[in-house]
């Protein structure tokens, strides 16, 4: 595997920066970057929680960054919903969503406009759809997401583990030379090396599809 050389500390400020300003969804003004061993910490304030969603995502594409750290605030404006209103909004969004998010298995709590969302759904995608359709209602600060993933009966581990490793291939085939899995009841670990962020989050992302399935702990590490 081709080794990435890191790129200095200022460097990537310089990067992420410039990617916030190249961000039309995201005011970089309200914004200030700091940078540690690939560690990009966001701090300042923005106008909406899904602007501050837009900023993260911004800075874990330039490469070079590891992680990203948030200390960025929301500040409304005037004629902010009550936690109340937010959440009787929320629910309703979860009512209009049945499709994907299955009826009455989510269950809504705000406190201080920060919604935070409970239950179980059997897919990690059904949790991610419950997390974006509570994100973008108006006057929210942030969200939690703690619904949890039931696991699929019948399902053994040796065939979850092949599955996983079977798309890690057809996806790239670097991944199933780099990648390793293991799977404990229903818990995945991911181990290895690979050259971007993204590649490291493409492999994330290829567990979760698997069935029975509940959680991902992803130690796959850049190389260089």
């Amino acid at each position: 595997m081709t080794e990435i050389q890191h790129r200095p500390d200022h460097h990537l400020k310089t990067a992420v920066t410039d990617e916030l300003a190249w961000t039309p969804s995201v005011n970089a003004e309200g914004i200030g970057v700091t940078v540690s061993d690939g560690v990009a910490t966001l701090s300042g304030h923005v106008g909406t929680y899904p602007e501050k969603e837009e900023a993260l995502r911004a800075a874990t594409r330039v490469q070079g960054v590891t992680t990203t750290a948030d200390k960025i605030l929301v500040r409304h404006g005037h004629d902010v919903p009550v936690d109340a209103d937010l959440a009787r909004e929320a629910m309703a969004v979860f009512d209009r969503h049945t499709i994907v998010v299955p009826k009455d298995s989510v269950q809504v709590d705000v406190r201080d406009r920060v919604v935070t969302l409970r239950g179980s759904v059997d897919w990690h995608y059904q949790r991610e759809a419950a997390r974006r359709a509570v994100a973008v209602l108006p006057g929210i600060s942030g969200v939690r997401n703690l619904i949890t993933l039931r696991p699929s009966p019948g399902v053994s581990a040796s065939e979850t583990k092949a599955q996983i490793v079977a798309a890690l291939a057809r996806h790239a085939p670097g991944f199933a030379q780099h990648v390793e899995v293991g799977i404990d009841d229903g818990q995945v670990t991911l181990t290895g090396q690979v050259l971007t962020p993204a590649e490291r989050r493409s492999a994330e992302q290829t567990a979760w599809f698997a069935p029975g399935v509940t959680s991902v702990d992803n130690q796959v590490k850049l190389s260089g």
